[in-house]
């Protein structure tokens, strides 16, 4: 089977890490036990996820400002420009949020541009586990616009009901 315009091969994965306070200690603790799979990988990360995360790690993360300031609206971003090919988010359910609505808009964004998404130990342990991440098997290249016209217009209503 021949490789399409609508797929690519990646076997150098770019893969952004966030987590919320409360979940830190679990994000950091799955990455210590991945850590020689992660190393081959380019890795991004929020303000404080991404230093602790390259102190405990001593790897290279390239950090974006922290969630509340605006990071997780810098990944949306880098997943619509078609720069993220893996989140894991460790993101805490029991606490309140100011910036939740950033929150939601980059899951929201994950799911509409086919973003392999773990939100927990054992969906990021299934992603690292598949032939998808260390192969570099194909992928379909979702893009918005010229997939899903209606998806994509449903989902600027949505935001611009912010």
């Amino acid at each position: 089977m021949g490789m399409t315009d609508t797929q690519r091969t990646i076997s150098r994965k770019r893969i952004v890490l966030i987590a919320h306070d409360n979940r830190k200690p679990d994000l950091i603790t799955w990455a210590r036990d991945h850590r020689d799979l992660l190393a081959r990988h380019a890795l991004y990360a929020t303000g404080s996820t991404g230093r602790l995360l390259a102190q405990e790690l001593d790897l290279p993360i390239v950090c974006f400002q922290r969630g509340p300031l605006g990071g997780d609206l810098q990944v949306g971003s880098r997943i619509v420009e078609g720069d993220v090919d893996m989140l894991v988010f460790f993101w805490d359910p029991l606490e309140p949020h100011p910036h939740d609505p950033d929150v939601k808009a980059l899951l929201r964004v994950a799911v509409l541009w086919n973003i392999p998404t773990a939100c927990n130990r054992s969906t990021a342990d299934l992603l690292v586990s598949s032939p998808w991440f260390s192969e570099g098997a194909q992928e379909e290249i979702e893009a918005a616009q010229e997939s899903s016209p209606v998806r994509l217009q449903t989902f600027n209503r949505i935001l611009d009901k912010g």
